[in-house]
Order: structure tokens, then sequence, then C-alpha cells
């Protein structure tokens, strides 16, 4: 049995403002395991993405548990959430949120910077990962010199460069076409195939069928979780 990765129990989420409470999430409760990859789905409002923001130590749950990588996580300060995400997580976005005056082996290798590697050491790496994505040729482009497709691969790169074992996915596919998106998708499960846990959002079942757990909520709880059939997997 592979060791858990994430372990979320009794998870609330509660915003305030002068308008008065307004509770997001309710009692979630939700154990991943190291090497699964997971589609969250879910109307707009119902709390999937607070509750990835809290998996990916964006925010913090007002009460329950949340356990990542064996770390309490709601029990640690800014500074330690920060290594925590930096050691642990990568990210994707819909938007892409590429530096467009920097080439892409920069974007991919900024991370780094932060985590004290020395210019060869990223430049090196940055390299690596951009040859696995299939971009290696255009290393040296700016983001508005490919396409929107090239500059998720590109975003994917930037997310492994610190090795994460959980790569936290929103939107990933949002802004791309049908094809670009089971690219990526197809470069997810190639990631996941190597051990890597994802867990994406989507609001799309074409690519939700690309995961193998589908957890759905709705109006702040889990309401669905369930295995896909291996059968139908399009990877």
């Amino acid at each position: 049995m592979s060791p858990t990765l994430i372990s979320v129990s009794h998870l609330a989420k509660t915003y305030y403002s002068e308008a008065g409470a307004l509770p997001v999430l309710h009692d979630v409760n939700l154990q991943v395991e190291q090497g699964e990859f997971i589609a969250i789905m879910g109307a707009s409002g119902s709390g999937k993405s607070t509750f990835m923001n809290i998996l990916g130590c964006l925010d913090k749950a007002n009460a329950g548990d949340y356990y990542l990588s064996g770390q309490n996580v709601l029990t640690l300060n800014k500074d330690q959430l920060a290594n925590l995400r930096n050691q642990v997580i990568g990210f994707v976005f819909q938007g892409f949120n590429l530096l467009a005056r920097t080439s892409l082996v920069d974007n991919v290798a900024l991370p780094l910077v932060y985590a004290g590697i020395s210019k060869n050491q990223r430049q090196q790496r940055a390299q690596e990962l951009l040859n696995k994505v299939g971009l290696g040729h255009v290393m040296h482009h700016k983001p508005n010199q490919i396409s929107g497709g090239q500059q998720q691969r590109v975003a994917i790169a930037r997310a492994l460069v610190n090795k994460p074992t959980l790569i936290l996915a929103d939107e990933p596919t949002g802004n791309l076409d049908s094809k670009t998106s089971h690219e990526i998708m197809s470069l997810f499960c190639q990631l996941n195939d190597e051990g890597i846990t994802i867990i994406l959002v989507t609001h799309e079942l074409d690519i939700a069928a690309f995961a193998k757990r589908l957890v759905v909520f709705s109006d702040g709880r889990i309401v669905e979780d369930k295995t896909v059939n291996q059968r139908s997997w399009p990877c």
C-alpha cells in the first residue's frame, strides 16, 4: 500500500466580512495516497477552489486537521508553510502565470532562485525539464513567441523544477482547445506514471476522465468520491 500523502479530517472554512459569516467548507474528509491522480469537480461556489487553496497551503482552514507529508499544516507559521510548499508542491494554473519578458528557461528556473540554487544548476535543471516537456528547442523564446499549449507545458516544467511529490492543477486546460487540452492531460498521465501525485480542478468531464479518482463537491461538502473505471481511462 502506498503511504498517505494527504489526510484531511473534518475540515471547515468560513470567511468573515462586514456582511457577516460566509461558510464555504463543511466537515470535509479526504485521504490521498502517494501516486494517486484525482480530479475535483463541482459547480461554481461549491468550495472546490477554496479546498485546493488549503491543500496548497495558500489558505488555512478554520477547523479540522490537514496533514501533508506527515506535517500538521494548520499548526505551521508562514515561513514553515512556504518551506513545505517549496519542498512538496508544484502548482499549475489556468492562466500559465509566466513572466512575459523572461525567457522560458528563466521562467522555469525561477523557483530555484528562492531555493538558493546556483545559476548553473538552475539553468541545467530548467533545460532538462523543458526537454522533458518537448520544448528544449525554444527554451530561449519569450512566452509570447509560443502557443498557449506550449506555455502550459512551460508552466508544468516550472511546477516540476523543485522535484515535488504533489502537483496541484487549477483548471489547467481552461484556456486551451480540445486537442491541446488532451495533449496536456497526456503529459499529466506521464508524470503520474512516474510517481507524482496529481490533483486537478476541472469543469470538463472529458478532462476529469483522465484521472483515476473523481471527487465531487457541492455546497462545501464532498458528495461523491469514486474510482474511475480504468478500462475507459484515455491514457
